[in-house]
């Protein structure tokens, strides 16, 4: 039932540490996220990915403190190339800065070696040659074990590729981000690569329901045009016809999120992130929802690229941004 992420194998569905510090508002008591850390833990969760950027070293602040007693029992993924500086953030993809900030990481988490380090972004003023030349350089330091990239094109993967083996691609996907579909998927399979879905259930909209005009001031999905309100009261539409199908199925939305993709291949390692004890249980219950080919289709057809209104990041995010996107 595990699935293969390079030399490690890993629980069909990991988690994603963001939201415990970082995106979406006010994060979770720390208290409250160490309780969903542990029974994460508890509950057989052996892949936890954090990054430098996420509360700018909070993440993994939290991460090394809950989570260093039990090292041996998980995959430990971070991100470097994106992080905090004077209260921004930064894309910044040179050696120096990269060795810099798996030093600070490695300290934050408590840890001897990284079992899984990202590239977060691309920084296009620095060949990818070079940020993952350093990147190799720590591996053979012994700090980390091995490498990533996040939110990159096929043509860069098969150029970081060329420079070290990369063991996992990690970038949004999810039933109404279908981007990886265009190229990166089948770029990942030609060479091995596993591929790492952040985002699974659409930040929250395979969920429920959601009152986008409460979102916290802080929550980064403000500026995403899908949650605009005229875009989101579109895309509703989508997702009301996408609860009758879990219904149908005998599933909640979220997990037949998980589960379409976890059908899309043994390759794909979703991370939903989740505040809640009760939505992370309910997550991987999506273990026990098995689709059929027909039903996987049927899912295609309703949620796309095509029925869905709105780019997945505004104008001056986007350009930030190394993957292939369909056209606006």
């Amino acid at each position: 039932m595990k699935r293969k992420l390079g030399p490690f194998q890993v629980s069909p569905i990991g988690l994603g540490c963001m939201n415990l510090s970082h995106a979406y508002g006010v994060p979770p008591a720390p208290e409250e996220a160490a309780g969903l850390l542990l029974r994460a833990l508890e509950l057989g969760v052996d892949f936890f990915d954090t990054a430098a950027l996420y509360g700018f070293g909070a993440n993994e602040r939290l991460l090394g403190k809950v989570l260093a007693p039990h090292r041996s029992r998980f995959v430990l993924a971070t991100k470097c190339g994106m992080h905090g500086v004077d209260g921004k953030r930064v894309i910044d993809g040179r050696p120096e800065t990269i060795r810099a900030s798996v030093e600070a990481s490695l300290k934050h988490l408590q840890t001897e070696v990284i079992d899984l380090l990202y590239l977060h972004r691309r920084d296009f003023s620095v060949p990818i040659e070079d940020s993952v030349g350093a990147m190799a350089g720590l591996v053979e330091a012994g700090k980390v074990r091995t490498l990533g990239l996040s939110e990159v094109s096929a043509a860069t993967l098969r150029r970081a590729h060329a420079v070290h083996p990369i063991t996992a691609l990690q970038t949004e996907y999810s039933l109404w981000t279908r981007n990886p579909e265009i190229a990166v998927l089948d770029a990942c399979r030609e060479l091995g690569v596993a591929f790492v879905a952040f985002s699974p259930v659409a930040r929250g909209f395979l969920c429920a329901p959601m009152d986008v005009n409460a979102f916290d001031a802080k929550d980064i999905r403000r500026a995403m045009p899908r949650f605009q309100l005229d875009n989101y009261a579109a895309n509703l539409r989508l997702f009301e016809a996408y609860r009758g199908v879990a219904d149908e199925f005998g599933c909640t939305p979220a997990q037949l999120a998980l589960a379409w993709l976890l059908a899309k291949g043994e390759d794909i390692v979703p991370i939903p992130g989740t505040t809640s004890v009760a939505h992370l249980e309910e997550d991987l219950g999506a273990l026990q929802v098995s689709l059929s080919a027909a039903q996987v289709a049927r899912l295609d057809a309703l949620i796309n690229q095509q029925t869905v209104v709105g780019t997945r990041y505004n104008a001056p995010t986007q350009t930030e941004i190394d993957t292939e996107e369909f056209p606006a």
